[in-house]
C-alpha cells in the first residue's frame, strides 16, 4: 500500500482531516468520498495508479476525523461550500482534477457547474443523486423530520474490529477480506466502552425537510464547461434510489444528457463501490482520462 498521511485544517470553522497520498509537486488530484464513507476508502485506487499524483482526500463533515457539526442534519449546500474552501486552500489558482463517488460524485458535478473555472477534469463514479420528487411530497417529508428530531437515529457499534470488517463484507459480497480489515480501522473506531463506533455522525442519517430539486441540479449540470468521465459500475444497487430499473436507467441518461463533454464508461464485475471491487480497471480509466 501506498502511505498516506494526514493534514487537518480548517475548514468553515470545522477541523478537517485531509489525507493525502503523494509528494507535493506532483500534479493534483483531488478525491471526495460518497454517504456514510471515508477518505481512506480510495486506498485501493491509489496504489494501482501508475503516474506521481499527489492525491488529496478529504472526510467530509461528520465523517471519519472531521469535525461533526452541530447542526440537526447536513446540506447539501454545506458540502459544496466546504469543497470551494478546500480547493482554495490547496490550489488558490490552478483549475483542479476532482473525482467524486456517489454523494461525493453528485456535490462535484454540481459544484462544477457553479465553478465551472476551478475545474480543469472531473470523474462522476456512480454520482446519479437522488430520485425526482414532486411538491406535494413536502407535507410528508417535513413531518419525517420533526418525527426523527423528537427520536434522533444512532449510529452503529460493534464488539471488534472483525465484527466492523464483517459488516462491510455484508454491504459489499466482493469486498476482499484483506480490503475490510483494512477499511474498518479507518471507518470505525474503539470508544471507552470497549465498542467499535462507526466514525459518522448520526445527523447524517436524518432525512432532509428540503425536497431534492433534480432541474436545479441539472441546470448547474449543464453550465460545466470541463471535461466529465462519468463511471458506473454494471452490477450496481444506485438503482434502487431512483426507482424501478428501466425508468432509472431513463432518468439517468437524462441526467448525464445535459452535461456538455462527457464520456461514459462502464466498470465490469463491480458493485456500488466500484473503487473496492475493481480498483485497477478504475485506475486506468482514470489516467487514460487525465492524460
Amino acid at each position: 500500500m501506498k502511505r498516506s498521511r494526514s493534514e487537518f485544517i480548517t475548514v468553515r470553522g470545522l477541523r478537517y482531516h485531509v489525507r493525502q497520498w503523494g509528494e507535493p509537486g506532483a500534479p493534483k488530484l483531488f478525491m471526495v468520498h460518497g454517504w456514510m464513507d471515508v477518505s481512506a476508502s480510495f486506498q485501493f485506487v491509489v496504489d494501482c495508479l501508475q503516474k506521481d499524483w499527489h492525491v488529496l482526500a478529504p472526510d467530509w463533515r461528520g465523517f471519519g476525523l472531521t469535525d461533526k457539526t452541530r447542526a440537526d442534519c447536513y446540506w447539501f449546500p454545506d458540502y459544496m461550500g466546504d469543497l470551494d474552501a478546500i480547493l482554495q486552500h490547496y490550489s488558490p489558482d490552478a483549475p483542479v482534477n476532482l473525482l467524486g463517488h456517489s454523494m461525493g460524485g453528485n456535490i462535484s458535478c454540481t459544484y462544477a457547474g457553479v465553478r465551472p473555472d476551478r475545474i480543469a477534469r472531473l470523474i462522476n463514479l456512480e454520482g446519479f443523486g437522488l430520485a425526482p420528487t414532486r411538491p406535494e411530497q413536502a407535507p410528508a417529508r417535513f413531518a419525517k423530520w420533526l418525527d426523527e428530531l423528537r427520536n434522533p437515529p444512532t449510529m452503529g457499534r460493534y464488539p471488534s474490529r472483525a465484527a466492523v470488517a464483517a459488516r462491510l463484507q455484508k454491504t459489499n459480497p466482493r469486498l476482499h477480506p484483506e480490503r475490510a480489515a483494512f477499511l474498518s480501522a479507518h471507518w470505525a473506531a474503539e470508544n471507552d466502552q470497549g465498542e467499535w463506533a462507526i466514525l459518522g455522525d448520526p445527523a447524517h442519517k436524518m432525512v432532509n425537510p428540503y425536497l431534492y430539486q433534480v432541474e436545479e441540479i441539472m441546470a448547474c449540470w449543464r453550465a460545466i464547461s470541463a471535461p466529465v468521465l462519468w463511471v458506473e459500475a454494471d452490477d450496481t444497487d444506485a438503482w434502487r434510489w431512483l426507482g424501478p430499473q428501466e425508468q432509472a436507467r431513463a432518468e439517468v441518461d437524462r441526467r448525464i444528457g445535459v452535461i456538455q463533454h462527457v464520456t461514459t464508461a462502464l466498470v465490469r464485475d463491480a458493485g456500488h463501490m466500484l473503487h473496492h471491487d475493481q480498483p485497477l480497471a478504475l485506475a486506468r480509466l482514470i489516467e487514460d482520462f487525465l492524460d
